[in-house]
């Protein structure tokens, strides 16, 4: 899955992205408001963690335009600002959660998992179609009677697919999905992720649709 992070503090964004990277995410990082604002922008994050003090803006100002120009991404805040108004305000105007400096990597990744399992419209942490189901805290991919634990890249693979079942995604789409700004893409990239969880799981766990790209089928 594709993260969007907000934060100024160089330590603190270095040790996030090294964290969310290795829990198989690809980690977009923003320090400053123009660049924040551009990058909300985008749809194609699966959740924002957003820090409101920036050099040059305040956070909750970027979340409150983002929400009206209707976007639907989860926001979770994580900010040092603890008092009960910054949390209200934060809440009222669009966030969807909120997290207070210093924290725990783990309250932090299972915040961000509760998000994303709501905006799929589920209580469980996994992804369920058909006879395929994929854990999204343990990144254990089951299809069929076969299961394997995936590594970071192909769970990313799996878990754009797997987050709209019945939708067709693009070669462009997918490696949008599980590569970040300035990561250089191979060719093949994508063809092999996919033939690797293929051989593990078989053949019919993604379904290739010639010419327009890959899905897992919609129960």
């Amino acid at each position: 899955m594709r993260i969007l992070l907000i934060e100024d503090d160089r330590m603190l964004g270095e040790a996030l992205v090294a964290a969310l990277s290795g829990e198989g995410m690809t980690v977009d990082w923003v320090r400053d408001g123009a660049q924040a604002e551009a990058a909300l922008r985008d749809i194609g994050y699966s959740i924002v963690l957003l820090d409101l003090g920036l050099p040059d803006a305040d956070g909750l100002d970027l979340l409150t335009a983002a929400r009206r120009r209707g976007s639907e991404t989860p926001v979770l805040v994580v900010t040092a600002r603890d008092g009960l108004d910054d949390r209200v305000a934060g809440l009222d105007l669009g966030a969807d959660d909120y997290l207070v400096k210093p924290f725990e990597m783990r309250e932090l990744l299972a915040r961000m998992r509760a998000l994303i399992r709501r905006r799929a419209g589920s209580a469980v942490s996994s992804l369920t179609t058909g006879s395929t189901e994929l854990n999204v805290e343990t990144h254990e991919l089951a299809h069929g009677d076969a299961s394997a634990v995936l590594p970071a890249r192909e769970f990313a693979v799996m878990h754009a697919l797997m987050e709209r079942p019945g939708r067709i995604l693009s070669r462009a789409q997918i490696e949008e999905r599980i590569y970040g700004w300035g990561e250089e893409v191979e060719s093949n990239a994508v063809d092999v992720l996919i033939h690797s969880i293929r051989r593990k799981l078989g053949k019919d766990v993604i379904l290739n649709v010639r010419g327009a790209g890959w899905m897992v089928a919609k129960s």
